[in-house]
């Protein structure tokens, strides 16, 4: 069972698809320091959907996850794992153990690093019967 809120953990993962959707940055300016545009409009809309270093919505994400506490770190490994497909929905309380053993204050980067995040979060929690699609519809 989980303890989390499952409207954070939704919307770690609504956030996380958000942050892998950017494409490579076609003009290296920083957007905020950019002086001369073709068009300030579209470029301005076109940064939204570039990866850039001081992106809006990775630092949110960064933000949110720094604000776990211990256990809600715990569960987010351990869903992040199971979701993998590291853990089966029986080994539960031994995903659980293993992340509580391996929880330190690097979760965070671990997390925001690994390239499926949402996906595998989001499997996790399907494998607790969470669904995040009301969250999702609710973000758009």
């Amino acid at each position: 069972m989980i303890e989390t809120d499952p409207a954070k953990l939704c919307f770690v993962v609504i956030k996380a698809r958000e942050i892998h959707a950017k494409v490579e940055v076609e003009n290296p300016v920083e957007p905020e320091t950019q002086e001369t545009a073709s068009d300030a409009v579209d470029d301005g809309f076109r940064a939204i959907l570039e990866d850039y270093a001081s992106d809006a919505t990775y630092q949110e994400l960064k933000e949110f996850l720094d604000g776990f506490n211990r256990d809600e770190r715990v569960e987010i490994l351990a869903l992040t794992w199971l979701g993998r497909g590291d853990y089966t929905l029986d080994d539960w309380d031994q995903a659980l153990a293993d992340a509580a053993a391996s929880a330190n204050e690097s979760e965070t980067e671990y997390l925001m690093g690994t390239p499926l995040i949402a996906d595998y979060l989001e499997e996790g929690l399907s494998l607790h019967g969470v669904s995040c699609a009301d969250e999702s519809r609710a973000h758009l």
